[in-house]
């Protein structure tokens, strides 16, 4: 099916979203004030979205605090809520073609990667927590005998959910599941590179018999929208998912206003280390590639930096650098493509100036290393590789979010544990060994939220996903992730 369509035509024809989604319906902004979504495949204008400020936020906000209090959703049998989320989740499906292709015009990723995995998933999320509503049970605690006491679990009520833009509808589902799931009604603001899908999810919620308010859609810039929705006084969660530095933005937010909870998945700098016992280097190689190149690199947990024994420095770095090939940059529209554009101009010269700082600091590129297809307009950075790169290097410790791997040699396990925990991050890592001692002792040894051993980038819905350290707190997917969006509430009955 994805083959046999016929993706430029579909582009030249599908309807862009560009409106504010509350209350139920499309919605003009009070301003009208708009700002330019690019098509980074070739740098050309797509359309202009609304962007929101803190008036549109308000009539969000104040649409969510009706919803909730009525009851419509928040006091739902839970049985009734399964029904229209799994509803919700068949909607996302069925549209699959239209939301595949919104992404892929958004940000310029491969459209079979959108296809067949970023609708896919959102889908199977939104479903996950649709069937965790009523399977998810309180406590009855062990008191005194004539006591009886319950504890329950409460929605928080309006949460704010704030996703970035190189998953834009797979994050989005993950904080639109256990938010929706546990009765809260929720505003989701996405990025300003990627408002289309979100747009659209506000639509098909509505198609699915989620009542009018439950879900509201503000798209807008991050220092306004999103600013305005941290220091709302009547928003009482924001979960978010981007870089650290505004991370630290939204915790000060909550401080400034009425101290609503903060969910946080940040930056990372996650280490691939491959020790002198790994016994198949082809095998680490590729999840290597996979997991620096994959999303041209655009990933929070991206394996960035490759800690690798110097005793097999040499021959593991030749193996990756031949993976890398099937990563060279293509039409993001070509059913073919492996990696596409970067996001945007600005993202892309970024990752240009981080490719420029380590050739400046003495690393050397093995391949890549630059910007490629100019003739396109698009925004495409090659698979590169640095050799002879010192863990006190800048692109050894700040958060790139390209197409770029470090190689650090190191000598032995305790150098390669050390180097890999050197880092302000600690959303994920991985290792590569063939010694059951060694996999046991680095997955204790690394101080990362998540930890691979002998593969990369593993996960499933029923798993929690999250960082230590500046790569936040709280933890999106599994049922944990119902713990962000509940309060407890104990309640005692005299006999």
């Amino acid at each position: 099916m994805l083959q046999e369509i016929d993706w430029h035509a579909r582009a030249k024809a599908v309807a862009l979203p560009n409106r504010p989604f509350i209350d139920g319906q499309y919605v003009d902004s009070l301003s009208g004030e708009t700002f330019a979504c690019i098509y980074p495949g070739n740098g050309r204008p797509l359309t202009d979205v609304a962007s929101c400020n803190a008036a549109d936020v308000d009539v969000a906000v104040r649409s969510a605090r009706k919803a909730f209090e009525a009851g419509v959703w928040s006091r739902m049998a839970p049985a009734d809520r399964r029904r229209i989320l799994l509803r919700f989740s068949e909607l996302i499906l069925a549209n699959r073609e239209e939301l595949a292709l919104l992404e892929t015009l958004n940000v310029g990723k491969p459209i079979a990667n959108a296809y067949n995995g970023d609708v896919v998933s959102a889908a199977a999320c939104i479903a996950w927590y649709a069937e965790a509503i009523d399977k998810v049970y309180g406590e009855v605690a062990a008191t005194a005998h004539d006591m009886t006491t319950l504890v329950m679990r409460e929605p928080l009520g309006i949460v704010a959910a704030v996703v970035p833009w190189n998953y834009p509808m797979s994050m989005a589902a993950w904080k639109l599941g256990p938010a929706l799931a546990t009765g809260n009604s929720v505003i989701l603001k996405p990025a300003e590179q990627s408002p289309f899908t979100a747009l659209k999810f506000g639509e098909l919620a509505i198609e699915a018999g989620m009542p009018p308010g439950v879900l509201n859609v503000v798209p807008g810039l991050g220092h306004i929208a999103g600013k305005a929705l941290g220091l709302h006084m009547d928003v009482d969660c924001v979960g978010f998912t981007g870089s650290t530095e505004v991370g630290k933005y939204f915790m000060q937010y909550s401080g400034q206003s009425n101290i609503k909870r903060i969910g946080l998945e940040l930056g990372g700098k996650s280490p691939q280390v491959v020790l002198a016992d790994c016994d198949d280097l082809d095998a680490a190689a590729a999840g290597i590639a996979a997991g620096i190149f994959a999303n041209t690199g655009q990933v929070c947990n991206a394996g960035s930096r490759l800690i690798v024994d110097e005793k097999i420095h040499d021959q593991l770095l030749e193996k990756i650098a031949a993976q890398a090939r099937v990563f060279a940059p293509g039409d993001p529209l070509d059913t073919a493509t492996r990696m596409g554009s970067m996001v945007s101009e600005e993202q892309m010269e970024r990752v240009l100036g981080y490719i420029d700082a380590g050739r400046a600091d003495g690393a050397r590129p093995v391949i890549g290393g630059g910007r490629v297809k100019t003739e396109t307009g698009g925004f495409y950075i090659e698979p590169t590789i640095f050799e002879g790169v010192r863990n006190d290097m800048k692109i050894a410790q700040e958060e790139i979010f390209g197409p770029v791997l470090s190689a650090i040699p190191v000598k032995g396990f305790d150098e390669a544990m050390a180097v890999a925990n050197d880092t302000v991050y600690g959303l994920a890592g991985a290792v590569w060994t063939g010694s059951v001692k060694n996999a046991h002792r680095a997955a204790k040894s690394l101080r990362a939220g998540v930890v691979w051993v002998n593969c990369f980038d593993r996960g499933s819905l029923a798993v929690p996903f999250g960082g230590f350290k500046q790569s936040g707190f709280g933890r999106d997917k599994s049922l944990h992730a119902m713990d962000k969006y509940t309060d407890l509430k104990a309640v005692w009955f005299a006999h």
